[in-house]
C-alpha cells in the first residue's frame, strides 16, 4: 500500500476527479465572470466587447462602495459575535446542568433554510403586530422602531437573525475544540489553584487558538459574500440602506439585465474577498499555535 501511495501516477489519478470538479464548478465560472465583465451584454442577445469600461465604472460607482461598506460592517459584526459564541461554548463545555439540551437548542437554526429564517424574522419585526414591537408596547414603549423600514437601523436589525442563524455552527466548532483538550491539563491547573476564569483565558483559549483563527476567516469571508437572508428580508432597502455587494450584483444582472456590469461587480467582489482573506490570515498567523 505504501508503494502505491508513493507512486506519483496513482496520486495524480486519485486527485484528478476532485481537480476536474474544481475546474468545472469554480475556476471556469470565475474566468467566465471576469470575461463577461469585459462585455456589454443583457444576458440574452449578442455580447459587445467594451474593454475595461465596466471595471472602471465599478471603481467609480458610489452605490457599489456603499454596499461594500455595508458588507464590511457586517463582517465586523460577525467577527465580534464570535466572542459571544466562544463564551457560550466555554460555559457549555464546563459540565453545567442541561448543557446537552442547550447544545440541541442552539443547533435548531442550522436546520432551517435562510428563506424560512428571513420570513420568521420579518414576522417578528412587523411594526403593527410583530412579537418584538408587541413586547415593547407591554413595557410602555409608545412609538417602537420600524425595524426594517428605518435606514438608520435596518442593517443592525438584519444582523440579529444572522447572529441567531449561525450561532449553532460556531458554538459547535468551539465546543468540539474545547472538548478535545485533554482533561489532565485542566485537572493539573485546578490542582495548582487556577480559577475557572484563569483556566478559560490562560489554558483553554490558547489551546484552541488555531480553531479561533479559522472561524475568524470563515466569519469575514462569509459576511463579505452574504446574500440570501438580506435579499429576502429587505431586498437591499430601504433606499439601499441594507444593500450588500452580493445583492447589488444580483440586482444588476437579474433585475436590470446588465449582465456585463453585474459580472464586473461579481469579479470585484471576488478580488476584494481574496485580498481581505489574505490580510486576515496574515494578521492571525503571527504566533505559532500551542500544541498538546
Amino acid at each position: 500500500m505504501n508503494k502505491v501511495m508513493s507512486n506519483k501516477w496513482f496520486i495524480t489519478l486519485y486527485l484528478l476527479p476532485a481537480l476536474l470538479l474544481l475546474l468545472v464548478l469554480i475556476f471556469i465560472p470565475l474566468l467566465l465572470t471576469g470575461y463577461y465583465g469585459l462585455m456589454s451584454w443583457d444576458g440574452i442577445g449578442e455580447m459587445s466587447f467594451i474593454g475595461l469600461d465596466n471595471y472602471i465604472n465599478v471603481v467609480q460607482d458610489a452605490t457599489f462602495w456603499q454596499s461594500a461598506g455595508h458588507s464590511f460592517l457586517l463582517a465586523l459584526f460577525s467577527t465580534l459575535s464570535l466572542l459571544l459564541y466562544l463564551a457560550v461554548s466555554l460555559i457549555l463545555a464546563s459540565k453545567i446542568k442541561g448543557a446537552s439540551i442547550f447544545r440541541k437548542v442552539y443547533l435548531i437554526p442550522m436546520l432551517l433554510s435562510s428563506v424560512a429564517i428571513a420570513q420568521l424574522w420579518i414576522k417578528i419585526y412587523n411594526p403593527s403586530n410583530g412579537m418584538l414591537n408587541t413586547m415593547l408596547g407591554w413595557i410602555g414603549v409608545g412609538n417602537p422602531p420600524l425595524w426594517l423600514a428605518d435606514p438608520s437601523i435596518v442593517l443592525y436589525s438584519i444582523f440579529i437573525p444572522i447572529l441567531w442563524q449561525y450561532a449553532g455552527f460556531y458554538i459547535l466548532i468551539y465546543y468540539a475544540a474545547l472538548k478535545g483538550i485533554p482533561g489532565t491539563i485542566i485537572e493539573a491547573a485546578k490542582i495548582d489553584g487556577a480559577s475557572p476564569l484563569q483556566i478559560a483565558l490562560r489554558i483553554k483559549l490558547p489551546l484552541i487558538m488555531g480553531v479561533i483563527k479559522v472561524t475568524i476567516v470563515l466569519a469575514v469571508v462569509g459576511s463579505l459574500k452574504y446574500f440570501d437572508l438580506i435579499f429576502v428580508m429587505t431586498g437591499g432597502g430601504p433606499n439601499g440602506a441594507s444593500e450588500v455587494m452580493a445583492s447589488y450584483m444580483y440586482k444588476l444582472a437579474f433585475g436590470s439585465y446588465n449582465f456585463g456590469y453585474g459580472s464586473a461587480v461579481g469579479f470585484a467582489l471576488l478580488v476584494i474577498t481574496l485580498i481581505v482573506t489574505y490580510i486576515v490570515r496574515k494578521l492571525t498567523a503571527d504566533k505559532e499555535d500551542i500544541q498538546y
